[in-house]
């Protein structure tokens, strides 16, 4: 029993650890980016993602951003993850 109750707080742990890490990935792609963006349509399209998924990164609490999109939006802007997350650290 103890075994399972152990397994289930490290779940939680992880899971609280990772929606902060996308939200701050959401909140400096919104800020730093999108914001700066002529439109939310027009981040999309330079950046070859669906409008939606704009919107949704958008959002106050952020998303659940895939990495194949997360890696979309960098190439779209000539940065590598690796300096990405580096910017985020910052």
């Amino acid at each position: 029993m103890r075994t399972i109750v152990r397994i289930i707080y490290i779940m939680k742990l992880f899971l609280c650890f990772t929606m902060e890490i996308n939200k701050a990935i959401c909140n400096y792609i919104s800020s730093e980016w999108i914001a700066k963006a002529k439109s939310k349509r027009a981040f999309a399209l330079d950046h070859n993602i669906d409008e939606k998924i704009v919107r949704k990164i958008s959002q106050k609490d952020g998303y659940n951003i895939p990495l194949r999109t997360l890696h979309k939006i960098c190439e779209a802007r000539g940065v590598k993850l690796s300096q990405f997350f580096s910017q985020i650290e910052s």
